[in-house]
C-alpha cells in the first residue's frame, strides 16, 4: 500500500504500475528512490487508490459499532481533512522540485531533525501495520479452521496464535528476497480486493441469509475515540504521494488524480462500514470477515480475499524498515547479517502479534498515534514552514491550525484510549 524514498529511513514501499503498462515496477530507481515521470492519469489514480485501499476497510464496521452512527460525520471530516494535506504535500513539492519523499518534506521544512521524525514516524508505522497483518491473517484462519492446538515442550499454543506463528514463519522467506517484484503484482490487486471483499459480504447479506438486523446506536461518546482512530488508519497513505507524483507524466493533473483516490477509497470504505454495521450491528467484530458464516461460498472468497493481499504485503511493509536498519548496522552489503536482521526483524512481530493479538485496538493505535502524525500534522506544519505561510495570518492558515490542534486532540486522546483498551485485554 505504500511508497518509496531513497535514503534508507521513513521510506513507504508501493507497487507502482509503469509508464508504458508493460506491468508493475517497485516505486523505486536506483538514484532517486522514484520512477522518472512517465506513468499516465489512469495509472497514477490506480496506484493512488491501490495505496489508500489497505486493510482498514476490514474494521470499518467495528469502528462504527465503537462511536455509532453519528461517528460516521467523523469518518467523513478525517476524509476531507486528509484530502486537504494531500493537497498540501502537493504544493509543498510544487514549491521546491529538489523533494523527491516524504522525508524530504520533513528535512526541507525542518532540517535533520524534520527528516529523523518523519523517518521514524512511518518506519514504526510500517512495523505495526506489517504485525497487525499477522494478526489479521491468525484471527480469519482460526475462524476457518477453529480448534487446532498445539502443545510444545509443556507449553500450549492456541489456534489464533498458532496460525501467526506458522504464517510468520511461511512469509519469512519472502522477506529474505532482495527483488520483490513478484510480490508487486500481487499486493497491487488491492484495489480489487477492496470491491471483491464488499461484494462478498453484500452477497452473503442478500443472498446467504444474514440480512440486515443490526441494531446499531446513534453515538457511543466511550467508544468514540476508537472509532475515530480506526477512521485515521484508513488514510494513512500520506508518505506514498510524493512517489506518485514524481512518477507521474503530468504532475499538474496530480490535485485530480488526488479527487479521484479520494473519491474511490471513501465510497468504498462508506460502504463497507454502512452494510457491515446494518448486518451484525453492536456485534460485529473487529474485521467484519469474523462475523461471516465460514460454510457460505460468499464467506470463504471474502475470508480467502482478506488473506491473499497481507500475504503479499508483509514482506513490502517491512522492506523500508530492514533498509533503514541494514543502513545502521552495516557499513556494507553483507548478505549473511542481512539474513539475521530480517529474520529477527520478522521474529519480533510475531512476538508482538502474539503477545497483543487485538487487531482493532492496534490498529486503533496506529491510527491515533502514527496515521494522524504523517497524514494529517505532519503535512500541515511542513507546509507551513515551506511557504511561509505561518508569517502571514489568513482564513487558510487559521484553516490548518485548526486541523493541526484536532489531529492533536485525536492522537492524544486516541492513543491514551487505545492504550488503555489494549493493557485493559492483556490484563
Amino acid at each position: 500500500m505504500k511508497a518509496g524514498d531513497g535514503d534508507g529511513g521513513g521510506t513507504i514501499f508501493v507497487p507502482l504500475l509503469d509508464g508504458d503498462g508493460d506491468g508493475v515496477v517497485d516505486g523505486k530507481d536506483d538514484d532517486h528512490g522514484f520512477v522518472s515521470g512517465s506513468t499516465s492519469f489512469f495509472k497514477t489514480c490506480f496506484n493512488s487508490v491501490n495505496a489508500l485501499s489497505g486493510v482498514g476497510i476490514l474494521s470499518l464496521p467495528h469502528a462504527v459499532s465503537s462511536g455509532g452512527w453519528f461517528s460516521l460525520i467523523f469518518f467523513f471530516l478525517i476524509a476531507g481533512s486528509t484530502y486537504y494535506t494531500a493537497l498540501l504535500i502537493q504544493r509543498c513539492l510544487d514549491m521546491d522540485k529538489s523533494i523527491r519523499s516524504f522525508s524530504d518534506i520533513g528535512g526541507r521544512a525542518f532540517g535533520s531533525k524534520g527528516r529523523a521524525i518523519v523517518s521514524i514516524a512511518t518506519n514504526i508505522e510500517l512495523y505495526l501495520v506489517a504485525t497487525g497483518f499477522l494478526i489479521l491473517e491468525g484471527d480469519n484462519l482460526n475462524d476457518l479452521f477453529p480448534d487446532i492446538e498445539y502443545n510444545i515442550g509443556g507449553f500450549v499454543l492456541g489456534g489464533r496464535k498458532s496460525f501467526i506463528v506458522i504464517i510468520g514463519l511461511l512469509i519469512l522467506p519472502t522477506v529474505w528476497l532482495n527483488n520483490m517484484s513478484i510480490l508487486s503484482y500481487i499486493s497491487a490487486t488491492g484495489v480489487m480486493a477492496s470491491f471483491v471483499l464488499i461484494g462478498s459480504v453484500l452477497w452473503a447479506a442478500v443472498f446467504d441469509g444474514i440480512g440486515f438486523r443490526g441494531k446499531g446506536t446513534f453515538v457511543n461518546l466511550k467508544g468514540f475515540p476508537i472509532a475515530v482512530s480506526l477512521y485515521a488508519f484508513c488514510y494513512c497513505a500520506h508518505p506514498v504521494f510524493p512517489a506518485l507524483y514524481n512518477s507521474m507524466k503530468d504532475q499538474k493533473k496530480f490535485s485530480k488524480v488526488m479527487l479521484v483516490c479520494f473519491l474511490v477509497t471513501t465510497t468504498s470504505y462508506a460502504s463497507m462500514a454502512v452494510l457491515g454495521y446494518m448486518m451484525f450491528g453492536s456485534n460485529v467484530e473487529s474485521q467484519v470477515t469474523l462475523n461471516l458464516p465460514t460454510s457460505k461460498t460468499s464467506s470463504k472468497v471474502a475470508i480467502y480475499t482478506t488473506l491473499v493481499n497481507p500475504f503479499a504485503k508483509y514482506a513490502l511493509m517491512l522492506k523500508p524498515v530492514i533498509s533503514a536498519l541494514e543502513s545502521h548496522l552495516t557499513s556494507s552489503p553483507n548478505r549473511g547479517l542481512s539474513i539475521v536482521i530480517r529474520t529477527g526483524l520478522v521474529l519480533s512481530t510475531i512476538t508482538v502479534a502474539v503477545a497483543v493479538p487485538f487487531f482493532g485496538y492496534l490498529m486503533s493505535l496506529v491510527g491515533a498515534f502514527l496515521s494522524v502524525t504523517a497524514s494529517i500534522i505532519l503535512p500541515c506544519v511542513c507546509f507551513l514552514k515551506i511557504s511561509g505561510a505561518y508569517r502571514r495570518f489568513g482564513f487558510e492558515m487559521a484553516s490548518i491550525w485548526v486541523i493541526v490542534l484536532v489531529g492533536g486532540v485525536i492522537l492524544v486522546v486516541g492513543t491514551y484510549t487505545a492504550l488503555d483498551e489494549i493493557i485493559e485485554n492483556l490484563l
